[in-house]
């Protein structure tokens, strides 16, 4: 048994003041307030639950900064990720990824979804292991303290014109297994523990075809993989022109025709979407995982958040490609986002932004994001003292804080974080040594 103290948490139920935690194992035993600290350890500023990081592509962290010289849009921006795709291994990949999930303990994150897809070598082959990738990815949350939630992503086509699929192009060659059956027959060897569990994702209608989305929903169905499923949703107006042009509907209603939207699905951006899409996400229960760093950051567009709450949906935060790792930032993204496109100030209430922030369960860890007895012992503390929060009221810390101003966090009970140090060492050395590394000449 362990114990800590804060002067404020944000409970369920709102604002509590004078919060003492009891944590048996990794769940919390009891959350009791108005007591005094007594022996418990001292929490400084505000406790919030951890942080859901909904959508992450964890190699994409090695682009920060090396894609804003030539302007260009989200297609041209691709050329510089598929560079980086092509240059790792499972070594490389294992440091980068310990080090971008660190950065996100850091600033709060105690569950990530990763979005995979570089399964294979660089020239398409399988390495001797099919998934030493994903258990790369899978050993770097572990040391940087993170759950993980490897969302194994079918990728079967290059992409989608109003002629049709097009093959796999040379970069893509590493993404793509044979057919669905064999992709999910490699996902069935990859294992769950205690800090990982496995989903699945499409990566998008333009790279799996309409009867291959048939067969991922039906191996759903029937068990092969797992139910938590994401997809890349109307993140461009491209992909909605071709999937009109060729299937005569947008991409949310060729997934639903397929079978792959019910309440285990999250529409990821969601940014270009018809009043029936929004209505379709909704009556299904779906999720839009938005990520608003990124979606400005590659010019994407902004998506209709409200409708899709007032529609049934629920909301979920990424940071997709890393361009930020603040999930503050991106909350406040999703609601400053809204005032943009619609002129009206408060569109998203901070509850809803917290609950967006926390969304485990929409990458397969129901058990955590919320500050009850009996949920995974999660805490992240907030300082609100510094230059950005002095002042804020504690209940509001979500519409200044930033990831600077987590001081400690703990996940399952364990200390990931402690007045801002993690158990790692220097993550900013740490990112410094893999990205170099993986930006060397390796022709």
């Amino acid at each position: 048994m362990s114990s800590y103290w804060a002067e404020y948490a944000l409970l369920p139920d709102g604002l509590a003041r004078d919060v003492l935690f009891r944590i048996e194992g990794d769940v919390f035993d009891a959350i009791e307030t108005g007591r005094p600290q007594g022996g418990a350890q001292r929490l400084p500023g505000v406790v919030l639950p951890g942080l859901a990081n909904t959508h992450s592509h964890a190699f994409h962290r090695a682009l920060r900064g090396r894609t804003h010289a030539d302007g260009g849009t989200f297609w041209t921006w691709r050329e510089v990720m598929y560079d980086a795709a092509r240059r790792l291994d499972p070594d490389n990949y294992l440091a980068l990824a310990r080090a971008t999930y660190a950065e996100m303990a850091l600033s709060g994150v105690t569950s990530v979804g990763e979005f995979h897809y570089v399964h294979h070598q660089a020239e398409g082959s399988p390495y001797a292991d099919p998934n030493a990738m994903g258990e790369a990815l899978q050993q770097a949350a572990r040391e940087a303290g993170v759950r993980l939630t490897l969302l194994d992503t079918c990728y079967l086509a290059g992409g989608l014109t109003a002629d049709g699929h097009q093959p796999l192009a040379a970069e893509q060659r590493r993404f793509g297994d044979a057919d669905v059956s064999a992709w999910a027959d490699r996902v069935a060897c990859l294992q769950d523990d205690a800090t990982n569990r496995v989903g699945t994702a499409i990566h998008s209608v333009r790279a799996v075809q309409r009867e291959q989305l048939r067969e991922v929903a039906a191996c759903k169905q029937l068990g092969r993989i797992g139910r938590t499923m994401h997809a890349h949703v109307s993140e461009q107006p491209a992909e909605n022109e071709a999937c009109q042009a060729f299937y005569g509907m947008t991409p949310v209603q060729l997934l639903a025709d397929a079978g792959a939207v019910d309440r285990d699905f999250s529409a990821v951006h969601a940014t270009h979407l018809t009043r029936d899409d929004i209505d379709t996400l909704g009556h299904a229960g779906a999720t839009a995982a938005f990520c608003p760093t990124t979606e400005r950051d590659l010019a994407d567009g902004i998506g209709p958040s409200r409708e899709l709450l007032d529609a049934g949906a629920r909301l979920s935060l990424g940071s997709d490609q890393h361009a930020i790792i603040d999930m503050f930032e991106e909350a406040r993204g999703l609601e400053s986002h809204e005032r943009l496109r619609t002129l009206h100030r408060g569109r998203i209430l901070p509850s809803e932004l917290l609950t967006a922030a926390t969304a485990h369960d929409t990458i397969g860890w129901p058990e955590a994001g919320s500050l009850r007895a009996g949920a995974k012992a999660d805490l992240v503390a907030i300082d609100l003292e510094s230059p950005r929060t002095s002042g804020v009221p504690a209940e509001f810390v979500l519409t200044a804080a930033t990831s600077a101003d987590v001081t400690d966090v703990i996940r399952d009970g364990d200390v990931i974080v402690a007045d801002r140090h993690h158990r790692v060492g220097d993550v900013g050395r740490l990112l410094t040594e893999a990205i170099d590394n993986l930006w060397e000449d390796r022709s």
